[in-house]
């Protein structure tokens, strides 16, 4: 039985601060978390919460995911925008052509997300969050259907995508070249395993498919943290 998503955690330096902007770009809810930081619920059918959890680490160098919003108008990508960058976002330059349409922009701190330009046939299914864009292989995108249970969407020139049955954001890996790891992941995916399931038998699982153990320095806790077979962090929390 595969594990479920349920949340993506994004290390701040102020997590109250960033999820305050990214509640004023979603339209999301906040709420308590349970883990020394804050959570936003999603208004969608996205399927899945944003954590932030606090860091005294800055942020170096492009984050291996980020969100791909989309746009229903010229006018919506503009309104979003916009409204980004009065809650605190800036442009940035990331080697995007001029006659791209999406608009690249980073986060209070730093973190990188995109607005999709209206038309974009890959996302024209999607909800606001379109996808979560990573860097990856065609070996991740593979692993990861398995792992969540989720059918790829997307197989071709070494480029990969899942969605859920259920709907919601599409996480896509853009395949070779990978970028180099240089260290811990400033986003990263926490899973559950299903009310009734066995958090020990689904780290079993997820390591017969290919990810690994790995030591962050969490110390005693109750979740496990992993690695994907790119060497991605993800957490297998304990069932819900």
């Amino acid at each position: 039985m595969s594990t479920d998503l349920c949340a993506l955690c994004i290390d701040a330096n102020d997590p109250r601060r960033l999820a305050h902007f990214w509640a004023g770009v979603l339209g999301w809810q906040p709420a308590d978390d349970p883990r020394e930081g804050t959570a936003l619920l999603p208004t969608d059918d996205t399927g899945f919460q944003i954590r932030f959890l606090r860091t005294e680490q800055e942020k170096a160098g492009p984050n291996q995911m980020h969100f791909d919003l989309t746009s229903t108008s010229l006018e919506d990508q503009q309104q979003t925008v916009a409204r980004a960058l009065e809650l605190g976002a800036r442009h940035i330059d990331v080697g995007q052509r001029p006659e791209e349409g999406h608009v690249v922009l980073a986060d209070p701190e730093g973190n990188e997300f995109c607005v999709i330009e209206p038309g974009n046939s890959f996302l024209a299914d999607c909800g606001f969050i379109g996808a979560l864009s990573s860097d990856g292989s065609q070996e991740v995108g593979y692993f990861w259907s398995e792992a969540l249970g989720w059918p790829l969407v997307w197989d071709q020139d070494q480029e990969t995508a899942i969605r859920s049955p259920r709907g919601g954001p599409k996480i896509t890996w853009g395949g070779p070249p990978v970028a180099p790891k240089t260290g811990k992941n400033r986003l990263h995916l926490d899973l559950a395993p299903p009310a009734g399931g066995d958090q020990q038998a689904e780290v079993d699982r997820l390591i017969s498919l290919g990810a690994t153990r790995t030591d962050i320095g969490q110390g005693d806790v109750s979740w496990v943290v992993m690695a994907d077979p790119d060497g991605n962090e993800f957490c297998v929390l304990t069932p819900r």
